[in-house]
């Protein structure tokens, strides 16, 4: 039966032997998709009376909503962090490059830089769609410089600040830009944190908590006053003590505000975070789970001395350490490869309920940044007061099932993205 051209002439595509993540399960359904919008295959039937015009075999792949990073650096000899003359033509190639990663949106990432890089950068970034040509920005994420020397990680201790001068106004001359900002990771241990995480709250901006020697009360204390999110859990704090378990502790911690949830980042690239901890933060806390690469410049190129902000970074093979120095940096590792590595570490490969958590499949890194734009999620349109809603937007990955291990990972290619307007 031919399509029903006087809806539209654009061709109908039919998605077949495909497992689809929808309603929370996986699920055998074939995929209906017109200019990039899921069709519901009822409508299209009984409505419209039309058929697919091409049909294309997924050979038993899952068909799931794309990844979301929402901490990356930089990627394919881009780094986000350098005050280049076009920023935008640096982050356009990553965002089509990670497409074939499976990553629809992200978050451009800038590590701590002296307050000209952030002067020069910021006006350059822009929130925008993704498509064909590339994934979505939702907003950059500022990482520093407001966080703990004891755990600057790879940051450089010259460019550290602090809040106790001005509290928020000391930000705002760092930074001066936050219209195209969406997360900002600080120590809340800081003297006059408080203020800054309400203030930026009530922006609409999320306070991330990483890179820091904070005690479990004052992170609690920090999540009262709007902080929601913690940065590469495990990575660049305290250590789990089970006296006083630190940030990590607010996975289970009674005193979260009523209706509030923590939401936590995840490096599973194999190098950052050992597979018992992955799996004690998912089993503690499941539906806070965001993974996220924090990858550098030299994700997608060939092993060397790259750059991560004002640092000079060597990698060796999945291995980022600044130059002459064991300090991890970032990765290397692709969000499909941290998803496949997620899997494995956890033992449950062929679990709907992680991949629903876990992988960037859900709407759980859009709550983290509280966008406005629903992703991750695959409904069919539904009637609104009398009227039909707006057909579901296409911003999927075909996700298929190769042994996925940390040596093999950059060898081999899991995950191709089909972009509609997302």
């Amino acid at each position: 039966m031919p399509s029903n051209k006087s809806v539209s002439d654009a061709p109908i595509f039919q998605f077949t032997n495909c497992r689809i993540l929808r309603s929370h399960q996986l699920q055998r359904e074939d995929l209906w998709v017109r200019e990039g919008k899921i069709l519901n295959p009822e409508k299209l039937f009984f409505d419209e009376k039309g058929s697919a015009d091409i049909q294309l075999d997924c050979k038993d792949s899952i068909i799931a909503p794309g990844f979301i990073d929402v901490q990356i650096n930089g990627g394919f000899g881009v780094d986000f962090s350098l005050a280049a003359d076009d920023v935008q033509s640096g982050i356009s190639l990553v965002s089509q490059k990670i497409l074939s990663n499976g990553v629809t949106s992200f978050c451009p990432t800038l590590v701590t830089s002296p307050p000209s890089v952030y002067h020069k950068v910021l006006p350059q970034i822009s929130v925008r769609n993704g498509g064909p040509h590339g994934a979505g920005i939702l907003g950059a994420h500022l990482e520093g410089p407001f966080i703990s020397k004891e755990k600057k990680g790879a940051h450089p201790e010259h460019y550290l600040s602090t809040f106790e001068s001005g509290a928020f106004q000391d930000l705002l001359a760092t930074y001066r830009h936050l219209d195209c900002v969406r997360i900002v990771t600080l120590a809340p241990e800081m003297k006059r944190s408080s203020e800054v995480i309400q203030e930026l709250t009530r922006r609409g901006i999320c306070v991330s908590l990483g890179h820091s020697v904070a005690n479990l009360s004052q992170a609690e204390e920090a999540v009262r006053h709007g902080a929601t999110f913690i940065t590469h859990l495990f990575n660049a704090m305290l250590p789990f003590h089970h006296r006083d378990p630190g940030i990590v502790g607010l996975l289970t911690s009674d005193q979260i505000p009523a209706r509030r949830r923590v939401f936590y980042g995840m490096i599973s690239d194999g190098i950052h975070t050992n597979p018992a901890a992955l799996r004690i933060a998912h089993r503690a806390h499941p539906k806070g789970l965001v993974l996220v690469t924090d990858a550098i410049a030299g994700m997608g190129l060939a092993p060397g001395r790259h750059t991560l902000g004002q640092q000079v970074i060597e990698v060796d093979g999945l291995n980022t350490y600044i130059a002459g120095t064991k300090t991890l940096s970032g990765s290397v590792a692709t969000m499909d490869s941290c998803v496949r590595h997620f899997l494995e570490a956890t033992g449950e490969p062929n679990s709907t309920t992680l991949c629903l958590r876990a992988l960037g499949w859900s709407t759980v890194p859009l709550a983290v940044i509280t966008s406005p734009r629903a992703k991750g999620l695959y409904t069919y349109p539904e009637s609104v007061g009398g009227r039909s809603s707006p057909q579901t937007r296409l911003a999927v990955g075909i996700l298929s099932k190769p042994s996925w291990s940390p040596r093999s990972a950059s060898r081999q290619s899991h995950t191709g993205c089909q972009p509609g307007r997302d």
